[in-house]
């Protein structure tokens, strides 16, 4: 349809001369109409006929295209679409807490009252400018993730036509040198953990037991004839409830794991003083929750399940007491059990499985630097390959 002058009839006058409309000289002269990828009745008023031209051949070649972005669709605001965003997701209940902390906290108070449409690269740039101050580089990039996804739901679902997280700068992350505690450290922490909880230091070196596996592990899950121990669930806390039995971390965090002989005897002396099954809430299933008995291989103190914030409480006594720094947490000594295949010649993929990664490009991200002798190798075969003849290091077999 062409463009509509509204300051004037279609009809003319006798003379042929153009008729006014009751709108004649006041406001926008120039209508723009069409139809939009809805099927919706659309208008657009401008004061230049060139640019209502302009416009009109725009919008109907991206109505045609299937490229049509609806400017009203960007006038929801960032909490808003936060929100959307987040029920969407079928995040474990873990990451679901952790997310909307991360959109009540971080994300809502400095980007939720401006419409979708409004945000542009420089504001999401101070965002994370402003929020650098608060968290760790390492906290921020994840956060960053999560204002990510929720302007790509709104690129998908044609509310703007592109995203505004595009060559955002991220403070980089130091992780600085790992601390790998030295074999008489580990004995020294299984020595200084009460009795109830000294095996689970062994599970954790031996076997790369995250502390949740460890705490959600059940009698039956351990098989000593065949020197194997099956992950299959992990021990949870939310506020609000009781520890319960939940899905592992990761779909690859269910595994079978060798069971060396150290950590069998330690599990075996262990296991003789451990009492009768204890009642648990179970949602490893998350379709068919349920309340069971459970044999948990570690107890509180007064028997039941052992709750994981005053694991933590106990851990920092004994951290401390064994020469390991501030902030060193069990999870160190899945790190330890790590660095021990790697450095007992372990190809990535054999340590991704042991540790239940869900890929090899996390273990590699979290341990390239352990595999020294893998680089060092590479540079042998590059310069052997490459090296010309007569030059220093140059031999016969390497040009052979």
């Amino acid at each position: 349809m062409p463009v509509d002058d509204l300051w004037y009839l279609k009809e003319r006058g006798p003379d042929g001369s153009r008729l006014p409309s009751k709108k004649h000289g006041r406001g926008k002269r120039w209508r723009v109409r069409w139809t939009d990828d809805q099927g919706s009745g659309r208008e657009r008023l401008f004061e230049r006929k060139v640019d209502a031209d302009r416009f009109d051949a725009n919008v109907r070649a991206d109505v045609s295209r299937g490229q049509y972005i609806d400017d009203r669709a960007g006038r929801i605001t960032v909490a808003a679409l936060a929100e959307q965003w987040r029920a969407s997701q079928l995040h474990i209940d873990s990451t679901a807490i952790r997310v909307e902390h991360a959109v009540r906290l971080h994300i809502v108070p400095g980007l939720g009252h401006l419409h979708v449409g409004q945000v542009r690269q420089s504001k999401i740039q101070a965002w994370v400018r402003d929020r650098s101050l608060v968290l760790a580089p390492a906290t921020l990039r994840l956060v960053y993730s999560y204002v990510n996804a929720i302007f790509a739901l709104a690129v998908r679902d044609r509310m703007i036509a592109s995203s505004p997280c595009i060559d955002i700068r991220l403070p980089k992350v130091d992780r600085g040198k790992r601390v790998i505690p030295t074999p008489a450290q580990v004995h020294r922490l299984a020595e200084l953990m009460p009795d109830r909880l000294s095996a689970a230091v062994y599970l954790a070196a031996g076997c790369g037991i995250r502390l949740g596996e460890a705490l959600g592990l059940e009698v039956e899950d351990i098989d000593f004839e065949r020197a194997e121990l099956s992950v299959q669930r992990q021990l949870k806390l939310h506020k609000g409830r009781s520890p319960f039995l939940g899905q592992p971390k990761t779909r690859s965090s269910v595994r079978t794991v060798e069971l060396p002989d150290v950590v069998a005897d330690a599990l075996r002396a262990h296991l003789k003083t451990v009492g009768d099954p204890v009642e648990i809430d179970d949602d490893t299933d998350p379709r068919r929750p349920t309340r069971r008995l459970a044999a948990l291989v570690f107890r509180g103190t007064g028997g039941g399940a052992v709750n994981p914030s005053s694991f933590s409480r106990t851990w920092v006594s004994v951290r401390t007491k064994a020469g390991l720094p501030m902030r060193w947490g069990f999870h160190g000594l899945r790190h330890y059990y790590a660095t021990l295949l790697i450095n007992a010649g372990a190809s990535v993929k054999t340590v991704q499985l042991a540790l239940g990664h869900s890929t090899p490009t996390v273990t590699l991200n979290a341990y390239v630097h352990e595999w020294p002798d893998v680089l060092d190798r590479t540079r042998s075969l590059v310069d052997g390959a490459l090296r010309l003849p007569g030059s220093p290091g140059h031999s016969r077999e390497s040009s052979t």
